[in-house]
């Protein structure tokens, strides 16, 4: 039987400041845009959004202004910390609030074993009904949750319905595609692997660049799920210096200086995050002017 559906375009979305606030109306509009431009799931609280160095009040707060904007778009909710019961009671506060389903990042700093990451998302996942939604991202925390670790999750337990691969280890996804049960979908945590990846059977892609380029963003992966390849690669290659340049500091730094440059939001960010150099706010601007995208 098919599981939790959960593919095609999901946004990693900024969490925009204003003199040392959440600026909530920012937000808002900035979840408009992406419903407008056709993305089909928001992913609030994430990495991209500085979670961290949230307070819990903020998170149910940016929560309730996604749901409410959100125009019936699933929300793949930020929940992991490096601490199972931490973990937990994230998820119990923000369950009431409009989530559909977790994202629950590799506990970080303390590099578990295979058989700790299976017993900590087995827990995670056993403590609610919503989705769960794996996020591999050994570059941020560390350690690599294994294909072997990942398809034995997926075959186990009932809730645990995707992955969201950002090793850039292109034969362990590749693994992970060939031998996941029916209905468990792969999900590019890459801007710059959606093409390599959607084209041997992945199922979208969570972005960075979508915060900036939203509406390529939906058309590559609309090209790509229509089997539509040489499109998909045009557009793959028109985003590319927008996919390597949003990386080019800490994540969102760069994204954050571009939308700032676009007066989308302002280029305020909480420490131990700063805002970019003067330097990468010139390639972000030069960025977007170069993708036709409106200037302040």
């Amino acid at each position: 039987m098919k599981r939790y559906e959960l593919s095609g375009c999901g946004t990693a979305l900024v969490t925009p400041f204003k003199d040392g606030e959440v600026d909530y109306e920012c937000f808002a509009g900035l979840v408009d845009r992406q419903v407008e431009a056709g993305v089909d799931f928001l992913v609030p609280l994430g990495t991209t959004g500085e979670t961290p160095c949230l307070e819990d009040a903020e998170r149910v707060k940016i929560l309730e202004t996604a749901r409410e904007h959100a125009s019936g778009r699933k929300l793949l909710v930020g929940g992991g910390t490096n601490s199972l019961q931490h973990t937990l009671r994230s998820i119990k506060t923000l369950e009431p609030h409009g989530a559909d389903a977790f994202l629950i990042v590799v506990p970080y700093y303390n590099k578990p074993t295979q058989e700790g990451m299976y017993r900590y998302f087995r827990a995670v996942a056993e403590s609610t009904d919503k989705p769960i939604v794996l996020y591999n991202v050994p570059g941020r925390t560390g350690a690599n949750l294994q294909a072997e670790t990942t398809l034995r999750l997926a075959e186990d337990v009932k809730n645990i319905v995707a992955v969201k691969e950002a090793s850039g280890n292109y034969a362990q996804i590749s693994q992970i595609i060939r031998n996941r049960p029916e209905g468990f979908a792969v999900l590019s945590g890459n801007d710059d692997e959606t093409l390599s990846l959607m084209s041997t059977g992945a199922q979208g892609v969570i972005s960075v660049a979508s915060n900036v380029d939203p509406v390529r963003m939906v058309a590559l992966v609309r090209a790509l799920e229509a089997g539509q390849i040489e499109e998909a690669r045009i557009l793959h290659h028109e985003l590319m210096p927008l996919f390597k340049n949003c990386f080019i500091e800490s994540n969102p730094i760069p994204a954050k200086a571009a939308m700032a440059a676009m007066g989308l939001m302002q280029n305020e960010l909480r420490l131990p995050l700063v805002p970019a150099t003067e330097k990468t706010c010139q390639l972000m601007a030069q960025t977007v002017r170069e993708l036709g995208l409106m200037l302040m």
